[in-house]
């Protein structure tokens, strides 16, 4: 399968810069392009490549203006990177098509309608009372709890669990292994040990949300844990019971959020990062990799250290660190000299 730059250009609303008859049937970094490949420049610590570069096709921003000689063919766009994802959507819808149908063996229980464009496969499980929307796509070894909801145009890749009276919103994906509503962690201390808590709520997810391999997210001790339109989970996320996460939040991989916490919208979280049980945190909080949020944040800062701290102090901090053994011989040289 091969394209022209005109023919790329002309689905991206692109500007063609070079030979328009080129033709790529791959993809590439800029610093490992070949012929045949198309790459993208989006951020100018890249730039020194683009002259370099072996890519046939390079994608780049409107407004930028060669400084050198470059080989490749450039095709302008408003947002290369965005351009580059909305390419590579296609590639993969045209290379992995959605299957259709119900496989076999599966099971789903009676009255439940399988509506169209749907797929159930092989040795999926649905349970009682649960309502499916158009399109959705249930792979092999998923398992769907009664009274259980999704939206149109749902993807639910193996292994997937999600516990009854579950919701799930429209054009959500849930990679391999995601668990939706299991037990919060809920006990109560007596003189024998501990009692569980039942968890009687449940998990709402809201539209657009892509939750990553392997992520848990508990049902709520009561009311609902809440994950807002648009999030994105990376894999191996723990979030607890009565969390809230706000529109458009991003976490990395390996993030923890203690129950009842709130975090809100546009937020974006680094790898391994820790939340304290029942603290909210504000609007637009950009948090470093394994940071500790140990209380209340307020919006539109970045943190990073445990306990956070402004990112900009935490590397003063780190600094003074580093120099602590200087500064400890030269008050000894000090104290030796005072003598």
């Amino acid at each position: 399968m091969e394209f022209s730059a005109n023919q790329i250009a002309s689905l991206v609303n692109g500007t063609v810069e070079g030979d328009g008859n080129v033709m790529v049937h791959t993809f590439a970094k800029i610093e490992e392009g070949h012929k045949g490949a198309i790459s993208f420049l989006a951020n100018p610590k890249y730039t020194h490549h683009i002259y370099t570069t072996n890519s046939s096709i390079v994608l780049v921003k409107r407004d930028f203006v060669a400084e050198q000689e470059v080989k490749a063919t450039l095709i302008h766009v408003d947002d290369p990177y965005a351009t580059l994802a909305m390419l590579l959507n296609m590639v993969n819808e045209f290379l992995n098509p959605q299957p259709t149908g119900i496989e076999q063996p599966s099971f789903i229980s009676d009255g439940v309608e399988i509506p169209e464009g749907a797929y159930v496969g092989a040795f999926a499980y649905v349970g009682k009372y649960v309502k499916l929307g158009k399109n959705v796509k249930i792979y092999p070894q998923v398992y769907i709890g009664n009274n259980v909801t999704i939206g149109d145009d749902c993807i639910l890749y193996p292994g997937t669990k999600v516990y009854h009276g579950c919701v799930i919103g429209n054009r959500c994906i849930l990679q391999a292994g995601v668990v939706v509503g299991g037990d919060g962690f809920g006990f109560a201390p007596v003189s024998s040990g501990y009692n569980k808590i039942p968890q009687i709520g449940n998990v709402v997810i809201e539209d657009d949300v892509e939750i990553g391999a392997n992520t848990t997210i508990d049902r709520a001790t009561m009311g609902s844990t809440r994950i807002h339109a648009g999030v994105k989970l990376d894999n191996l996320i723990q979030i607890a019971h009565n969390v809230e996460i706000g529109e458009n939040t991003v976490m990395a991989a390996q993030v923890g959020v203690a129950g009842s916490t709130k975090v809100g919208a546009n937020c974006m979280v680094g790898g391994q990062v820790g939340f304290a049980g029942h603290i909210t945190v504000g609007d637009n909080v950009l948090i470093g990799a394994q940071s500790g949020i140990p209380s209340n944040v307020a919006g539109n800062c970045r943190l990073m250290g445990y306990p956070a701290t402004d990112a900009k102090e935490f590397a003063r901090q780190t600094v003074y660190i580093k120099n602590l053994s200087k500064l400890n011989e030269r008050v000894s040289n000090l104290e030796k000299n005072q003598k």
